[in-house]
This record gives structure tokens, sequence and C-alpha cells, in this order.
């Protein structure tokens, strides 16, 4: 794609040497990873492998005990100041909603760029009507989030990221806490970013998802990142005993939904 072909030789994210604890629990070790603007990233491994937690040291909700993480030109790891430059770049997308209940949809997409970035009413109101429209759910504006289906709600909390103009998308297993019937819309949303050229990282069981849109696909386990690869070469010629026994499971017990793009 034209972004990714555009993209500076200076990565967008680079994480070098990332270590963290959880009490005496190591949950990252010794993490390297570049990613260019533009690049869509999966990573996927079992439960407790550390995805998670990768992603989330990414924009500051979780913070590292060793090792430097670089986003966007911005040390994360060099001063607390830092991490909410790095968020105003950053979107993350979570497992759960995490909407506003008191709040319409509307309002749950102005609340940010209107206290953060100091957006009046009428254009913060104006750029969450585009993005609604963008994840196909305009007429939902002045709903609450309890009216709406959880894919609607996903798909919501998509187009409030957005709103603050990230660079940046970070998704955290954002399909587990759906239906199955859900699923694909929420995808489809992800699919049509991922053509524009949005830098993304997606932890994600979806393998559908990551051979169709992927650019490189990461596994880890145990905290490290085992195996990376470009998706055809992932799927069908992974190298490590753990990777292959992984795929065995998950692709057995997955039924991939249709990810034709929107």
């Amino acid at each position: 794609m034209d972004a990714r072909a555009q993209a500076s030789a200076e990565p967008i994210i680079r994480l070098e040497g990332v270590q963290k604890w959880f009490g005496k629990f190591q949950v990252l070790a010794d993490i390297d990873l570049t990613v260019a603007a533009g690049e869509r990233i999966v990573v996927c491994g079992p439960s407790g492998s550390g995805k998670s937690t990768l992603i989330r040291c990414l924009n500051g909700l979780e913070s590292v005990q060793q090792g430097r993480i670089v986003v966007d030109g911005i040390d994360l790891t060099a001063h607390k100041r830092n991490v909410e430059k790095v968020r105003a770049e950053v979107g993350m997308v979570f497992q759960q909603f995490n909407l506003f209940p008191h709040l319409t949809i509307l309002q749950n997409c102005t609340l940010a760029p209107m206290r953060t970035r100091g957006i009046g009413k009428e254009e913060a109101q104006a750029t969450a009507m585009k993005y609604l429209e963008r994840v196909r759910i305009p007429e939902q504006a002045a709903k609450y989030p309890s009216q709406l289906s959880g894919g609607q709600q996903q798909r919501v909390a998509i187009a409030r990221a957005l709103c603050m103009n990230p660079k940046i998308m970070l998704f955290d297993e954002p399909t587990s806490a759906l239906d199955p019937e859900m699923v694909k819309e929420v995808l489809d949303t992800m699919i049509g970013l991922a053509d524009e050229g949005m830098t993304m990282l997606c932890v994600t069981h979806e393998m559908g998802f990551a051979r169709s849109v992927a650019d490189r696909v990461i596994f880890m386990a145990d905290g490290r990142i085992i195996e990376q690869a470009p998706p055809q070469q992932f799927f069908t010629q992974p190298r490590n005993e753990k990777t292959k026994q992984f795929l065995g499971q998950i692709l057995s017990s997955h039924q991939q939904p249709n990810l034709a793009a929107t």
C-alpha cells in the first residue's frame, strides 16, 4: 500500500530490551520490536503469554522496569510526562467497550477531544459524526450504550478512539467479548482502517483477520516474542514448536467468519 511504501525509515514504534514483572512473575522478557508507520501487526499467543501487557505498555497503561519504548519519537520510558504526549497520538480499543453509560454515544465520542485537545463542541460533534458514519452507526448518536448491541458498542469504541485523530491504533482482543454474529461487523470496521493505512497493533485470536490484514504476525509465549513472520509464512511454515502447537489448537477450534472487506 502507498502509506507503507512511503513510510519513513525511522520506526513509529521501537521497543528495546523491554522487561516487566508483576511481583516476582516476569510477564515480558527481552522484548525487541520495531513497527513501521502504516504497518499492521497481529499479536497472538496462548493466555498469559504477555501479549495484552505488551500493547498496554505502548500507551503507558503499564510501566516497564527495564528497557526503552519510543512511540512516534517520544521516549515513553524517559519521563512520566511523556505518557500523556504518547496517549494523545495512540488510540486504544479494549475487550470490554469501556463506554461511559451515563453519556450518549455522541457525548462519549466528543468528551476526550474537548477536554484534552481543547476542541470546541461544534467541531468535536462534527468529527464524532464523521467517525460514527465511518463505522456505520451515525443513527445511534443520541442513544446510550445500553441501548446498543455489543458489536455496535465496540464500533462506538473504535469511533471514539478515532476522534482523537491518532497515528496508531491498539486493539486488545476487540472481539473476544462479542457474540459470534457480531464479530464480523467489528472486524470489517478494522479492515477498513487497515486499508486506509492506519498503523495498527492488534491482539487477537481471529486468525482469519490475521491472514487477511496483517503485514506481520507476532507469536508470543512465556513473555517473549517467539516467532514473527508475514502471514503466509507464519501459517504455512511456522518454525517454532510452540507456534505449531498453538496454530494446531486454535485453527481447529475457531470457525472463522467471512472477512470480505466492505
